[in-house]
């Protein structure tokens, strides 16, 4: 990747562009083949925000795929998608489509990942704009950005859909359940500098669980950097296994005062 020509703002931002001409062709509405010249603007940014959550994101994919080469024989083609193409020599049984170990040499493809990296936290926009300025261009791709991601989350991580109810009031119960907790996600990420993504504090919130140890005290048995860093937010110490059903109760109570 080209390196020159990039006006750096602060430390973890730069950005370049340049305005050029491209060639189409295309049929207008008779039917009759016309070849035109378009005004274009190109914008290429680099941030190093995108750049942390690329790779935040990928982790997971990542550790599936170890877990792959690892174990093959709990993974097929549908449970290992998105995880398989950092893997060399991984084939399937046409039929079933288990991994068919004998043929697999499986081995973890540094390649792949290397290459992908150095496109983590850059971004080329194309725009007819061409005489809009470099900022205008990056903060309306940001909008239109968020608001996409913002569907991907509701969509996924918060399984806004499929909705399995037929009753009006229960979907709409639905669907506003699954907006107040994403607008809570975001204000976390606010919160938390946007270093996390939401697919990673939902996993972690997730497995936050404890179970019954003995009368009235209980063990919890999982912690992260993302959950102790939202314990932080919110002065819950994640890091302590034991609790008694006083202290959760009471910590309940101080969060709902938030």
């Amino acid at each position: 990747m080209i390196q020159d020509g990039y006006e750096w703002i602060g430390d973890n931002f730069k950005k370049k562009s340049r305005q050029f001409t491209r060639k189409v062709e295309f049929e207008d509405d008779g039917g009759i083949t016309v070849n035109a010249e378009i005004a274009e603007k190109q914008v290429v940014f680099y941030s190093r925000e995108y750049d942390l959550k690329a790779k935040a994101d990928r982790e997971n994919v990542i550790r599936k795929a170890h877990g792959i080469i690892a174990n093959p024989k709990n993974f097929n083609k549908k449970n290992s998608y998105g995880a398989a193409k950092y893997i060399r020599q991984i084939e399937y049984d046409k039929k079933t489509g288990e991994i068919i170990v004998a043929k697999s040499v499986l081995a973890f493809n540094d390649e792949i990942l290397a290459e992908e990296e150095k496109y983590d936290g850059y971004y080329l926009i194309v725009t007819n704009a061409y005489n809009k300025s470099d900022d205008w261009v990056i903060d309306t791709y940001k909008g239109l950005w968020r608001i996409e991601e913002t569907f991907k989350v509701t969509k996924s991580d918060l399984e806004a859909r499929p909705a399995f109810a037929s009753r009006e009031d229960r979907i709409q119960a639905h669907f506003l359940i699954c907006f107040v907790s994403l607008v809570i996600i975001r204000l976390m990420q606010r919160k938390l500098n946007d270093e996390f993504s939401s697919t990673k504090i939902i996993n972690s919130l997730s497995k936050a669980c404890c179970s019954l140890v003995k009368d009235n005290f209980y063990l919890f048995d999982y912690e992260d950097d993302t959950l102790n860093r939202i314990g932080k937010l919110f002065n819950i110490d994640f890091s302590l296994k034991f609790r008694s059903q006083a202290e959760i109760k009471n910590i309940l109570a101080k969060v709902k005062l938030l």
